[in-house]
């Protein structure tokens, strides 16, 4: 299997080269494990057992491997790659890398981008790899407050954020490995020039849902649209559906994007007639299903029930 877990598939593909090889290592990374038996005239005499982590040097570095080493090694390597990655001023210094992500928000729309968390004595940057992009960073000297923030996720799990207050009054809320240790190593870094009076305000406290269960999302895919069950949450901002296995919701729309909902005739996951069809602002449409669809069709604002062939309703 690849470094993160994802199985890895033999194949006899006579297409694939050296060159596809060396990308999977360099990128992903594989797993050996090999149990061999040699054995001469049906006698055995010799046992190999080889387990062994093969992958490029940033893939090594982002999953914690390579302990062993000695500090001047680590620190070594570690400085090589964030030179590529992060194009290091001079005398800058990497304190800290792990996976993590940037909260972007712009209007009413919100959305985490996964990428790595970089850490220097004078910037804090959150870097995606692949493709090679910046999706935020700000110097040190302009952060004002740190915090670790609770977030509840919509699968229901709790997970620490670290709070940012820049001193141009945006707050930022970034996503980490190690939330506690990427919080006390940028106390320590911005150490003398916090400000702990700063009103960060209290903690937000989470909007209570207007609806909240089991939906059916039909999700649109390249072969075809595809039926998924998971769990939706309505606040008054925002409709937000994640399937148990998916890490982060699939679907996220603003309310006020909402601009009607049609009951669908026909059968669907949820039985006869429990198809909903939400007509976008845009004038997209995304469908659901569920069980009470009068219910989650009041729910949403349609008003009042309606059967396919009814205009829809603001």
């Amino acid at each position: 299997m690849t470094a993160d877990g994802a199985p890895m598939r033999p194949t006899r593909d006579p297409r694939v080269t050296l060159d596809d090889l060396v990308e999977v290592l360099l990128n992903k990374g594989a797993v050996l494990h090999l149990d061999l038996i040699v054995a001469v005239a049906d006698i055995p005499l010799i046992g190999v057992s080889i387990r062994a982590a093969v992958a490029g040097m940033e893939t090594m570095l982002e999953y914690g491997m390579m302990r062993h080493w000695d500090e001047a090694t680590r620190a070594w390597a570690e400085r090589s790659v964030a030179r590529r990655a992060l194009d290091l001023r001079e005398g800058e210094r990497v304190v800290s890398r792990m996976s993590g992500g940037h909260l972007l928000t712009e209007g009413v729309c919100t959305g985490w981008r996964p990428g790595t968390v970089y850490l220097t004595d004078q910037r804090l940057v959150v870097l995606r790899e692949e493709p090679r992009d910046v999706l935020w960073r700000t110097e040190l000297a302009a952060v004002r407050a740190v915090r670790l923030e609770p977030e509840r996720t919509v699968g229901g799990e709790e997970r620490l954020r670290v709070r940012l207050a820049l001193d141009d009054g945006r707050r930022e809320l970034l996503s980490a490995r190690e939330p506690e240790t990427l919080h006390d190593l940028l106390t320590r870094a911005c150490a003398g020039r916090l400000t702990p009076a700063l009103p960060f305000g209290p903690p937000a406290e989470e909007e209570p849902p207007l609806a909240e269960g089991h939906l059916w999302y039909q999700e649109p895919r390249r072969s075809g649209p595809l039926w998924r069950g998971g769990r939706a949450r309505l606040t008054a901002d925002r409709l937000i559906w994640k399937s148990p296995v998916d890490s982060r919701p699939a679907l996220v729309l603003a309310t006020d994007t909402i601009a009607g909902v049609r009951r669908r005739s026909g059968r669907g996951p949820a039985g006869e007639g429990g198809v909903l069809a939400l007509h976008l602002t845009g004038g997209d449409e995304v469908r659901l299903a569920a069980d009470d669809p009068a219910a989650w069709a009041r729910r949403l604002g349609a008003g009042r029930q309606q059967e396919e062939g009814e205009p829809a309703c603001r």
